[in-house]
């Protein structure tokens, strides 16, 4: 069948895509379809047609799912952070565990790989710790909010359910600052205009709220105006001006300014404290962060005479969490300010058994290899795009007991599991999925692999 633009078609959803879109198929021809669930019949009009795939967007649904339940949210089906609103909660934990399952499968090649049902929250909505909202100006005025699926519009949204209770608030005292200083609005077409982006960091345990105003330009003359805008909301304890002339899809710029109160906020991860730039890399979910990090911990099983790696370590959070129990940990990350702040963050905990290093995991762990040093337990907490290659050839020359993998995408996760057991050396123990992101489409993993012959 010859499918072309603004065709219309009716089709069963059999399947979810990687951005939480349901997947269809005429006759061979795969159509992908925003906001519908498999076992749905849809009617769609094709409003984009490639040779073999294409995008519909629905006309209505003729067969609704039995777990279709009605988006609580003003900006579902046009924001694109929260894909999976429409699908009660519980049948989205299974999707993620099939989701690892399939990756796992197709990717991998682990054919009878048990895969845990997935730990999830008991209220899944207000955990994110973090937000950052993209600023236009068009003819009614300014909008902030968050990119639709796809695209560089903005979806006004001002009530995320996801995010803080205390964003809104935020985000009118910083429009309203903007207005009355008749602040200029960054615009990606041509580069000019102040205002860019706004970046809201509020500790999930402390409620200590950092606003970060990222501009376009190399200096800021309304301190004091901002300053002022937000004085009057409780718990702020921050305010930073980021810098970024780049014209780039980079939301942040690598120089920060404090220009009010600390230039960090505190957040607790079980019985640890760590510090937050507004730099900092940390996990957007505390409460589920604490359940990954504890079956890390589980996995590896310390005794307290192990040596543990943790290479892509960020600001130190999961070999904080290990130290606890191990004899030494040595944490590896690229970003110079993480590295720094994994240092403060083990004084801020008293914990005198972590080293950290700045640099590529892939070339300081075989420089820590060649002192000497060989790890008991290695840890892998990298990027979406998984591990360097020669890292994971590398953890095979070492021959750790363990190797803990956490992960946020299945994918990469598959495809790099492949790789450290295609020697017959490791075999995977456990897959445990974490729900770190309700109500989209991402799952976090933690594996452990332990090695066949010792």
């Amino acid at each position: 069948m010859n499918i072309k633009k603004n065709d219309i078609c009716t089709i069963t959803i059999t399947d979810i895509g990687t951005h939480g879109e349901g997947i269809g198929k005429i006759d061979g021809y795969t159509l992908f379809v925003k906001n519908t669930l498999p076992g749905e019949d849809v009617r769609v009009l094709v409003v984009k047609a490639n040779k073999s795939y294409g995008y519909g967007k629905v006309l209505n649904i003729i067969t609704p799912s039995p777990h279709r339940i009605s988006p609580p949210c003003e900006a579902a089906g046009k924001c694109g952070g929260c894909t999976l609103q429409h699908l009660e909660y519980s049948e989205q934990l299974k999707l993620k565990q099939n989701k690892v399952k399939q990756n796992l499968m197709r990717i991998g090649g682990f054919e009878d790989i048990e895969v845990e049902p997935v730990i999830g929250m008991e209220e899944p909505w207000h955990y994110r710790n973090k937000a950052q909202y993209p600023i236009e100006r068009d003819k009614s005025g300014i909008k902030m909010g968050f990119y639709s699926l796809g695209t560089h519009n903005i979806a006004e949204c001002s009530r995320c359910l996801i995010g803080s209770n205390s964003n809104e608030k935020i985000l009118k005292a910083v429009k309203s600052f903007i207005e009355s200083n008749n602040i200029s609005v960054y615009n990606e077409e041509t580069g000019k205009g102040l205002a860019r982006h706004i970046l809201i960091r509020e500790g999930y345990f402390t409620k200590e709220i950092m606003v970060c105003l990222v501009v376009n330009s190399s200096s800021f003359k309304y301190k004091k105006e901002l300053i002022s805008a937000l004085n009057g909301i409780d718990s702020i304890k921050s305010i930073v001006i980021n810098y970024n002339t780049v014209r780039s899809n980079v939301i942040m710029g690598s120089r920060c300014e404090t220009i009010w109160g600390r230039d960090y906020i505190a957040d607790k991860i079980g019985d640890l404290t760590f510090k937050i730039s507004a730099l900092s890399f940390f996990q957007v979910n505390p409460l589920q962060t604490y359940k990954l990090y504890s079956k890390a911990l589980e996995f590896a099983n310390l005794k307290g005479s192990e040596t543990v790696i943790d290479a892509y370590c960020g600001i130190g959070s999961i070999s904080l969490f290990l130290a606890q129990r191990a004899k030494k940990v040595y944490g590896i990350e690229i970003v110079d300010a993480a590295i720094e702040n994994a240092k403060e963050n083990a004084i801020l905990n008293s914990i005198e058994n972590a080293e950290f290093y700045t640099g590529k995991s892939e070339e300081i762990v075989p420089m820590l290899y060649d002192k000497g040093i060989t790890p008991d337990v290695m840890v892998v907490d990298p990027p979406r795009k998984g591990c360097d290659k020669s890292l994971l050839e590398l953890m095979l020359r070492m021959e750790p007991k363990k190797i803990i993998y956490v992960s946020c995408d299945s994918a990469t996760l598959s495809r790099d599991l492949k790789i450290l057991c295609s020697t017959n050396e490791y075999k995977i123990e456990k897959v445990q999925p974490v729900d770190m992101f309700p109500m989209t489409y991402h799952v976090e993993c933690v594996v452990l692999l332990t090695k066949i012959h010792n």
